[in-house]
């Protein structure tokens, strides 16, 4: 098959699945879009072809949201979230192509096998009430979220697991969600050039994906108040155990 056509045939898919998730649908399809590009391109490039696009949803998602926050959680969060970011510039610069694809892998096999393991235990729990600010705990999440942002743009289920116990009002939730990324996704943008990641090819790469990503993030947010979460999840995590399953080989035979 023509590399181009490979190429796109990938990357169109994980475009849309991150749009539709930045729309309103869900972490899952965010996490899967690296992955699945990753499968064509190194990590790294995946990661960076991304970063635009993610960028300029970010603008419209702070201006959709900028009236809904929680302040204390955001800064409880954020500075372990720069760390975790500095940990993955310094990982990208000293690690293989190989292990990063065994370090993406992992990261999205193991947060789909959360998912899989915490449904089937839902319906034995009690409803739990909500969790304090936890400094330390915010600096640990926050770090692995960073990081994870760094590697694939995966940051999303660290900042839950330390978020979601909170039990903030829906409306700040989502707002301090969108804050965070978007000044995680604005601090990589220096790490990323540095790289030499964000080249004139990748960029060009990234504009010709930005109409899709546009597109399917108006659909998403059409269609998040019609989707019925319970047979959706299950299905957005199992393409993420899929895809990290993958990497996972990949990463283990390239190295072997």
């Amino acid at each position: 098959m023509n590399l181009d056509l490979l190429f796109y045939a990938a990357a169109i898919p994980a475009v849309v699945l991150v749009g539709l998730s930045k729309g309103g649908l869900g972490g899952a399809f965010a996490l899967i879009g690296v992955p699945l590009l990753a499968m064509v391109v190194p990590p790294m490039q995946a990661a960076a072809i991304f970063l635009p696009i993610l960028l300029v949803m970010d603008a419209v998602a702070l201006w959709a949201w900028r009236r809904h926050n929680n302040r204390p959680t955001l800064l409880a969060i954020l500075p372990g979230g720069i760390f975790g970011i500095a940990i993955g510039w310094a990982t990208s610069a000293y690690v293989s192509v190989n292990v990063m694809r065994l370090l993406l892998g992992g990261i999205s096999v193991l947060f789909a096998l959360r998912y899989f393991i915490d449904a089937a235990r839902a319906s034995q729990r009690a409803e739990p009430l909500a969790a304090p600010e936890r400094p330390v705990a915010a600096t640990l999440w926050g770090t692995l979220s960073g990081y994870a942002s760094f590697v694939a743009h995966a940051g999303g289920p660290p900042f839950q697991i330390y978020t979601l116990p909170l039990r903030l009002d829906p409306l700040a939730y989502t707002g301090t969600s969108t804050r965070f990324f978007a000044i995680m996704n604005a601090v990589k943008v220096i790490p990323y050039f540095a790289l030499g990641e964000l080249g004139s090819d990748n960029l060009y790469l990234s504009a010709t994906l930005l109409p899709v990503a546009l597109v399917s993030t108006l659909i998403g947010a059409r269609l998040v108040h019609h989707l019925r979460p319970a047979v959706f999840y299950p299905l957005m995590y199992g393409m993420v155990l899929i895809a990290g399953g993958k990497l996972l080989y990949d990463g283990i035979t390239g190295l072997g």
